[in-house]
């Protein structure tokens, strides 16, 4: 079973993801969310998932830093960066993102990356 970490400091954000992908991913297993970067990588050390969530501005590291963190520490996991911010999208893909969905994330949008990830 595929499995994913959640990185996204407010809750109700976090939720809200947690719920488009139960809907878009019938199949993903969320083994961690986390409020803030460190917790991130510590999240993606311990359960090394196949795809990472992550908000890029959360407290302490931010996403990009976790992302190029996480390549050490999980080689295998595929990040997802979730954000509201759009300036990011470079630096993103430079740190090897399959994908950067802008907040709030739709659901046609959400299904898109889904099918991107599976078929990879």
């Amino acid at each position: 079973m595929p499995s994913a970490v959640i990185a996204e400091d407010e809750a109700l954000l976090r939720q809200a993801l947690r719920d488009a992908l139960a809907r878009a991913w019938p199949g993903l297993e969320i083994v961690a969310e986390c409020e803030d970067g460190a917790g991130a990588l510590q999240a993606i050390a311990e359960h090394a998932p196949d795809v990472a969530f992550l908000d890029i501005r959360m407290p302490g590291l931010t996403g990009l830093e976790v992302a190029a963190a996480a390549t050490e520490a999980s080689p295998g996991t595929r990040i997802v960066f979730t954000t509201a911010y759009d300036q990011y999208a470079i630096d993103a893909f430079d740190r090897g993102a399959v994908d950067y969905l802008l907040k709030p994330v739709e659901g046609e949008r959400l299904a898109a990356t889904v099918q991107r990830l599976q078929q990879r």
